[in-house]
């Protein structure tokens, strides 16, 4: 029987233990109050421990979604700088592309008419030469009072 009233009392804190036998007798046995605020103790430690267990899982958990929120804005942010250094390089190469071919076009023109002036002056001499020897027109013409005698002889080589 003494065995059952010493479970039962552990299972009590202390004021109900003193509530707990007849004619108001209080049982101070100083192991059992040293047993019972050790219990009590250790009851609050583990439930204090749970309680800021829980709490540093909680904070942690705020900080790696702030952490995630963090590193998917610094991505975006990165890839606009990525994309606009993309657009910014295919820009100038583009501009750089179209100077090119402004300058090829011009050189080209440039040699064309020189090649069309160079033809120009060669056509113009072989024409002149062409007809220089092509028939000689060999004549004389006198004046003579009121009308003028031509004697025109062509000869054809």
């Amino acid at each position: 029987m003494k065995h059952k009233q010493t479970l039962e009392i552990r299972a009590m804190d202390t004021q109900t233990v003193s509530l707990a036998f007849p004619g108001g007798a209080c049982l101070r046995d100083e192991r059992l109050e040293e047993r019972l605020e050790k219990a009590a103790v250790r009851i609050q430690s583990w439930w204090r421990g749970n309680v800021v267990r829980r709490t540093l899982l909680h904070a942690a958990l705020r900080a790696w979604v702030i952490q995630c929120w963090w590193r998917s804005i610094q991505a975006k942010t990165m890839e606009q700088r990525r994309r606009l250094a993309l657009r910014l390089y295919s820009c100038q190469e583009w501009a750089v592309v179209k100077v090119q071919a402004q300058v090829r076009m011009w050189q080209a023109r440039r040699r064309f008419l020189q090649a069309r002036q160079a033809a120009c002056i060669i056509q113009t001499h072989w024409r002149w030469h062409a007809s220089q020897t092509r028939g000689l027109i060999k004549g004389c013409y006198e004046v003579r009072a009121r009308r003028m005698e031509l004697d025109i002889e062509i000869l054809m080589t």
